[in-house]
């Protein structure tokens, strides 16, 4: 007796069906982890130039004896374990931690920066937040002072302000009684003395300098005592012509004998401006987007100030805050300050 069959099923109804691939695992499945790391390099020149991470995550571990420059910008960076290594990390994204690491240099922009059971460390460093140490004893900073004609992009591939810059704020998780486990480079420090240009011909043509007037991030007095008790705040209030105007500013200062103590870059509220600066006159500007704050220092500050704040602002239509005298520019400077302070810590 003859029984129904039914029908075989077709392979493309049996077979399963591929997973989909989405474009970042294809891009996942080529990265090679070699080229992310240096990792027991002994008295070794190597390096990155502009557009080979962009913006990957990178290891440095168990190197000696060492200058490792990455001149290019990344998400995250670790160094593990180096000893007497000279090391330049280009902006990073989210943090750099170095951990078990002695007698190294490093210069490096980031938005989180910390160590742990590190000794002797020399640190060139911009930051956005306070930078932190623990467990570790010979800390040694000063501000970020470099320059290559795409380091600036790479500090916006970062989202980072050239204007952010907390390098002096150092918080010690772990102090000891009696003791300082950080202090502050000399201020006449030179950057070559500590990370030297690489003379290799793999960045030959990369135009690097140490020159302190060139550098991306503008070099801060940062906690160091201010030499005249006239300060002046001067803000600029964003127009798309802002930072261009900002940079000729401190271009146009460094004439004089005065310092450029901190600068902040921020958001500020039509209700903040009122409170920050006393007045009603900048609450239309002040919502148009980030301002950028000075505070410089020296005699005869705000004079010069205001000065080079009407040369600077010729042929614009962008509003300028200058403090009007030296007395009223304290508070203006704290009330400032304190309020980017509590921005950071919201």
């Amino acid at each position: 007796m003859g029984g129904c069959l039914s029908n075989p099923a077709r392979p493309e109804e049996t077979a399963e069906a591929p997973p989909k691939q989405y474009s970042w695992d294809k891009r996942r499945q080529e990265l090679d982890p070699k080229d992310y790391t240096y990792d027991g390099l002994k008295g070794e020149t190597v390096g990155k130039t502009p557009g080979q991470l962009n913006g990957q995550q990178f290891t440095i571990q168990n190197c000696e004896d060492c200058n490792i420059y990455i001149f290019d910008h990344v998400s995250t960076v670790q160094i593990d374990d180096c000893v007497n290594c000279r090391i330049f990390v280009g902006p990073v994204k989210q943090s750099l931690f170095i951990r078990d690491c002695k007698d190294c240099k490093l210069m490096t922009a980031c938005q989180q920066f910390r160590t742990r059971d590190c000794k002797k460390i020399d640190i060139f460093l911009s930051c956005v937040t306070q930078p932190i140490i623990e467990s570790s004893t010979g800390m040694k900073f000063a501000s970020f002072q470099f320059s290559y004609p795409q380091l600036e992009d790479q500090f916006k591939s970062s989202q980072i302000s050239i204007y952010n810059n907390n390098w002096s704020s150092i918080h010690d998780f772990t102090p000891v009684d009696g003791e300082n486990n950080h202090s502050l480079l000399p201020e006449d420090a030179k950057v070559e003395d500590y990370i030297p240009i690489p003379t290799i011909e793999h960045f030959q043509n990369m135009q690097l300098s140490t020159d302190s007037n060139k550098s991306v991030v503008p070099r801060t007095l940062g906690s160091r005592r201010k030499p005249s008790d006239q300060s002046c705040l001067v803000v600029f209030f964003n127009d798309g012509g802002s930072q261009d105007r900002a940079k000729r500013f401190i271009e146009a200062m460094r004439q004089y004998d005065c310092v450029l103590v901190q600068t902040k870059e921020m958001s500020l509220k039509s209700e903040d401006a009122e409170r920050v600066f006393g007045t009603d006159a900048y609450n239309a500007v002040a919502s148009t987007g980030p301002v950028i704050g000075f505070e410089y220092n020296g005699d005869g500050v705000v004079e010069r100030c205001q000065e080079q704040v009407v040369t600077v602002s010729q042929g614009t239509t962008g509003m300028v805050f200058v403090s009007q005298n030296h007395k009223l520019a304290a508070q203006q400077i704290d009330n400032f300050y304190n309020f980017a302070e509590m921005q950071m810590a919201v």
